[in-house]
């Protein structure tokens, strides 16, 4: 009897979420659009911060001061950081997203690409990446303020917005961790997440990438009168792709892509110069570490009379991997699913965020935003099953209440 009781008063709490932020849809719908209709492409930094703006409007009724910190790279927007202090003094809970998209304003004119709902679905750029996760943070801050007010006003929140995320700019994850400097309780990364039927993905690691560029140089000569004097790059090149390609792992959950090509000039004349260009990633450091070591083996062992092979780095993104913390974070969010009669699904993503930059940071989980598909996809053409990027309206609202709820549950502890 007393378990029915109790079950009684968990459903008629979970019911009254539920209807409370379906009552709030609409003006975090509303806030939606209005971000959906500024561009802002990441080269286009005044559309940045025309969002940048419109998300300060959005959350000053809850409290939120702001603080606007320039790129590093003056082709940028503004970075936003929203605080509200809390009134207890444990570490704060953040919450992330990114104001820019991938589509420039001339993309967006040519395919007619802007807000248009068409019954459940949604369709705009950055409805699901990032802007409906920026609508979905609102949302659940309201349906966490209604329904534990004490918890949202014991705790410390910081929201954080990157202006380049889109192009994975290192500088917004070094600017997070400074207004951390004791770390944080959990962080949240707003990124879209899929759901199918009454089961919701959220991604507890990523994978992290090292880019390459391989320089092949050789000796140019005269392709018919002088050909053997010529040592061909193209040629030299092309004896390493197959082993690094096949250092492709998926035991070791290690992939390398060889991206691009490129070399020689005229058709008479022996190239003197090629250049190949490749990623791998991987979740753990040390096996993309390995795989490195691998591929200065594989250069080092090519012919010399065949010409010279130099490796070089153009840049690496960290990786995610998941660890205890996480995995214990994430168990509050499947145990609030339950009591909401969703699932939750723990997954790993290949693709980058800025969950990358901020590992380590405290407990951490990604796709905390809503369901959608074709993210970075503008062309609309039924007939060939094309469709631009979409969020599900419908997602909205059961993906907030699990927030709310696991929310409730990490906070109770502090």
């Amino acid at each position: 009897m007393q378990m029915e009781e109790c079950c009684g008063i968990m459903n008629s709490e979970t019911t009254h979420l539920t209807r409370h932020l379906e009552s709030l849809l609409p003006e975090a719908l509303e806030w939606l659009r209005r971000l959906v209709k500024v561009n802002s492409f990441t080269a286009n930094p005044k559309g940045v911060n025309q969002v940048v703006t419109l998300t300060e409007e959005m959350f000053l009724s809850l409290g939120f001061t702001s603080e606007r910190v320039p790129s590093e790279n003056v082709c940028y927007g503004d970075h936003l950081f929203l605080s509200r202090p809390g009134r207890g003094k444990g570490k704060p809970v953040v919450l992330v997203t990114h104001s820019d998209t991938v589509f420039p304003e001339e993309e967006e004119q040519r395919e007619n690409f802007g807000w248009r709902q068409d019954e459940d679905r949604i369709y705009g750029p950055g409805t699901v990446d990032n802007k409906g996760g920026t609508a979905l943070i609102w949302l659940m801050l309201h349906g966490l303020q209604q329904a534990a007010p004490d918890a949202f006003n014991d705790t410390s929140w910081v929201i954080a917005a990157n202006a380049s995320e889109e192009v994975t700019a290192s500088d917004f994850g070094r600017l997070t961790r400074r207004r951390c400097p004791d770390g944080a309780q959990a962080v949240l990364v707003f990124e879209g997440g899929p759901k199918s039927g009454i089961d919701h993905h959220i991604v507890m690691a990523r994978k992290g990438r090292a880019e390459f560029v391989i320089r092949s140089v050789g000796r140019a000569a005269h392709a018919g009168s002088s050909h053997a004097e010529g040592l061909n790059a193209i040629v030299s090149l092309a004896h390493c792709i197959a082993p690094i390609a096949a250092l492709t792992d998926s035991a070791r959950e290690l992939t390398v892509n060889i991206a691009s090509i490129k070399g020689g000039t005229v058709l008479n004349r022996v190239p003197h110069e090629a250049e190949l260009a490749f990623e791998m990633r991987a979740y753990q450091p040390s096996i993309l570490s390995q795989a490195e070591t691998q591929i200065t083996t594989i250069l080092g062992n090519q012919d010399p009379a065949l010409g010279s092979l130099t490796l070089h780095c153009n840049g690496r993104t960290p990786g995610w991997p998941s660890d205890e913390a996480t995995q214990g974070l994430c168990q509050y969010w499947q145990e609030a699913a339950k009591e909401l009669d969703l699932t939750v699904t723990p997954t790993k993503r290949g693709g980058l965020s800025d969950a990358n930059y901020l590992a380590g940071l405290g407990p951490m989980l990604d796709g905390m935003g809503p369901s959608g598909a074709n993210a970075h996809c503008s062309e609309r053409n039924p007939s060939a099953d094309k469709w631009p990027e979409f969020v599900d309206r419908s997602s909205f609202v059961s993906k907030a209440a699990i927030n709310v709820q696991a929310l409730r549950k990490i906070l109770s502890l502090t």
